[in-house]
């Protein structure tokens, strides 16, 4: 987990100030210069659905295989999710 040079500092306020709906899906991509509320690595680039908020950060299920896994993850380091038709 490494930013470009020219990625280097903190994210715009405005990803911090989004706010996620319960049944919304978000893109679960880690921003590494926030250490707070990160989840696992291998959970960057996948999908979940917010299924409730506990203080600052979003609680999301999100799948890993077979299984469903509840995270907690912080604003920072979550997108709207896209789809592509």
């Amino acid at each position: 987990m490494k930013k470009s040079p020219r990625e280097h500092g903190l994210a715009p306020l405005g990803r911090l100030l989004y706010r996620y709906s319960i049944g919304e899906k978000v893109s679960i991509l880690i921003d590494p210069s926030v250490h707070k509320g990160m989840p696992h690595r291998r959970y960057h680039g996948t999908v979940g659905v917010v299924v409730g908020k506990r203080g600052r950060a979003y609680v999301l299920d999100a799948s890993l295989g077979n299984k469903k896994k509840t995270l907690i993850v912080r604003p920072q380091h979550l997108r709207p999710f896209k789809e592509s038709l």
